[in-house]
C-alpha cells in the first residue's frame, strides 16, 4: 500500500491541512493501492501564495538556467520509466507492454523536445521599430486527467516552466502517483522553491479553489467539456487566461480508393487504445455504402484478436476501464445503441465472462449507425466504435463534421492529393493521413467543443506567453 500523506508546496513535502484522504483503486484487482491526501483550500492557498512569489525570480531566471533545470528533470524521469509504467498500469490498467512505450516512454521524450526547443524559440524579435518580447503569463494552474496522467502533465507543466512561468498542480485523483513521483525528480533537481507545487484532491473543490485564487494567472486544464465549461466560467470572473483541451468524437474516412484492410486496422487500433479512454480515439468509422458488407467482416474478425485480460501479461492488448462508475457509464453507451437501432455487430454491455473481477468491457462494434444516435454523438471514453456508410466523398466529408467536436481525425486513401483534399475539409485540430505518425512536435488542441489552445512543440510554448512590443 502506498500512503501519501504530503503534498509539496514550496520546495518541501508538507502536511496537508486536511486529514481526509482519497484511494487510489486498481482496476482490474479492484483492491485500493494507494491514499493520497484530499486536499483542502488551505493548501491550495499555500501553494499558490509559494508560486506568487517564485514567480519574479523564475522569470527572470536566464534560459539556460531554466533549461538545465529541466534536463536534470528529463534525467530523473528517464531512470524511473520502468517505475512510471508500473504505477500507470496499476492506476489506469494499460497493459504495463504498451505503458512502458505509451506511459512512460512519450512523456520523457515530449520533456526532451521542450528542452529542446526552448533554447531555439523565439522569444525576442524585432518588427520594424519595435521590439517583440513574448514573457511569461505568471502562476499557471494545471489540471490534469487519469487516461495518460504524466503525459499530460508535461505536455502542460514543461512548457509553462522553461516559458518561466511558476506552477501548481492538481493532478487527477483517480491515477495520482506519478503526479509524487514527478514532484520528487523535481525536487532532487534542485528547482528552486515554489517554482513546481503540488496539491490533491477533487475537482469541485480543490481544483475550484485552484481557479478563484486570485494568485492564478492561468490554467490550463484538460478534462471533460462538461468540466471545462465550468472552468472557462469561473476563469471569466477574473479575466484568467484559459486553455482547454476537452473531448472528442474522431471519424476516420475510409474512402473507396484506400487500402481498406489497412484503414480497418489502422481504425480499430485507434478506437481502442488505452481500452478506448483516449481523446483523440477514432470513434467513427466512415465507409462507402459498396464497402460495408466488407468493412463490417473485416472489423468483426481483427476484434477477436483484441485480447482481454491482466494488464501484467505480456499478451494482454485491453486491460479494463478505470473505474466502476467509467464501466458503468460505457455500459449504459451501448445498452442506448442497441435500443436506438445501431446494429450490434460484437461485443456488447454484458461483462466478459471469463472475468470475475477488473472492470471490463467487451470490445464493441456497432454498424449502420446514424449521425442522429447517441453513440455517433457522445464521447463514451471506452472500447466502442460505430460505423457510419457514405455514398460521396461530399457526404463524407458532411457526416465527419456533424459533431460538436473537433480533436482528431484520419482519411484512408490511395492518393495523396485526395486524401490532403478532404483532410483540409475536416473541422478538427489533427488528421493523420493512411496512418501518419504522431508527431511531438505538431500542434495538439481542438475546434469547437474540443476546446482552444493547443500543446506540444512551439505551440505549446505559446499559450504560456504573454506578447509585448516596445518602440524605440
Amino acid at each position: 500500500m502506498i500512503d501519501k500523506k504530503q503534498v509539496f508546496i514550496n520546495g518541501e513535502w508538507v502536511a496537508s491541512a486536511c486529514d481526509g484522504t482519497i484511494e487510489v483503486v486498481n482496476p482490474f484487482t479492484e483492491a485500493t493501492i494507494a491514499r493520497i491526501p484530499a486536499g483542502s483550500c488551505d493548501d491550495v492557498e499555500r501553494a499558490a501564495r509559494s508560486a506568487r512569489e517564485a514567480f519574479p525570480g523564475w522569470a527572470k531566471t536566464p534560459l539556460g538556467e531554466r533549461v538545465q533545470f529541466l534536463e536534470k528533470v528529463h534525467q530523473g524521469l528517464m531512470v524511473r520509466q520502468d517505475e512510471i509504467a508500473e504505477l500507470i498500469t496499476a492506476e489506469v490498467g494499460m497493459p504495463l507492454k504498451m505503458a512502458k512505450r505509451i506511459q512512460a516512454a512519450l512523456p520523457v521524450a515530449v520533456l526532451e523536445s521542450c528542452c529542446k526547443l526552448a533554447t531555439s524559440y523565439p522569444f525576442v524579435k524585432t518588427l520594424v521599430n519595435s521590439t517583440i518580447y513574448k514573457e511569461p503569463v505568471g502562476v499557471v494552474a494545471c489540471i490534469t486527467p487519469w487516461n495518460y496522467p504524466l503525459h499530460q502533465i508535461v505536455a502542460k507543466v514543461a512548457p509553462a516552466l522553461l516559458s518561466g512561468c511558476s506552477v501548481v498542480l492538481k493532478p487527477s485523483e483517480v491515477a495520482p502517483l506519478t503526479a509524487f513521483l514527478l514532484a520528487e525528480v523535481v525536487s532532487e533537481s534542485g528547482l528552486p522553491p515554489g517554482v513546481f507545487n503540488l496539491v490533491t484532491g477533487d475537482g469541485p473543490r480543490i481544483g475550484e479553489a485552484l481557479i478563484r485564487n486570485d494568485d492564478i494567472d492561468m490554467v490550463s486544464f484538460t478534462g471533460s467539456v462538461a468540466a471545462g465549461k465550468r472552468i472557462a466560467a469561473l476563469s471569466a470572473e477574473s479575466v484568467k487566461r484559459v486553455a482547454l483541451e476537452l473531448g472528442g468524437k474522431s471519424a476516420s474516412v475510409i474512402l473507396d480508393d484506400a487500402d481498406i484492410a489497412k484503414a480497418v486496422k489502422g481504425t480499430l487500433n485507434a478506437c481502442f487504445l488505452n481500452s478506448g479512454q483516449t481523446c483523440n480515439a477514432l470513434t467513427r468509422m466512415l465507409v462507402p455504402e459498396e464497402r460495408y458488407s466488407e468493412v463490417v467482416d473485416l472489423s468483426v474478425e481483427l476484434c477477436k484478436s483484441f485480447k482481454l485480460g491482466d494488464p501484467l501479461n505480456a499478451d494482454t492488448r485491453l486491460g479494463p476501464l478505470v473505474s466502476d462508475a467509467q464501466r458503468e457509464r460505457v455500459r449504459n453507451y451501448i445498452l442506448t445503441g442497441v435500443k436506438e437501432g445501431a446494429d450490434l455487430l460484437c461485443g456488447g454491455p454484458a461483462s466478459p465472462p471469463e472475468f470475475d473481477q477488473g472492470y471490463f468491457v467487451q470490445p464493441t462494434i456497432f454498424g449502420r449507425v446514424t449521425s442522429g444516435m447517441t453513440v455517433a454523438k457522445s464521447e463514451i471514453f471506452g472500447p466502442v466504435l460505430a460505423i457510419m456508410t457514405y455514398r460521396t466523398e461530399a457526404e463524407a466529408i458532411r457526416i465527419a463534421n456533424d459533431s460538436k467536436y473537433g480533436l482528431g481525425g484520419a482519411v484512408w486513401s490511395g492518393s495523396h492529393e485526395r486524401a490532403m483534399r478532404v483532410a483540409r475539409e475536416m473541422r478538427t485540430g489533427q488528421v493523420d493521413i493512411n496512418g501518419g505518425a504522431f508527431n511531438l512536435l505538431a500542434p495538439f488542441g481542438g475546434f469547437k467543443q474540443s476546446g482552444y489552445g493547443r500543446e506540444l512543440g512551439e505551440f505549446g510554448f505559446d499559450e504560456f506567453l504573454e506578447v509585448k512590443s516596445v518602440q524605440c
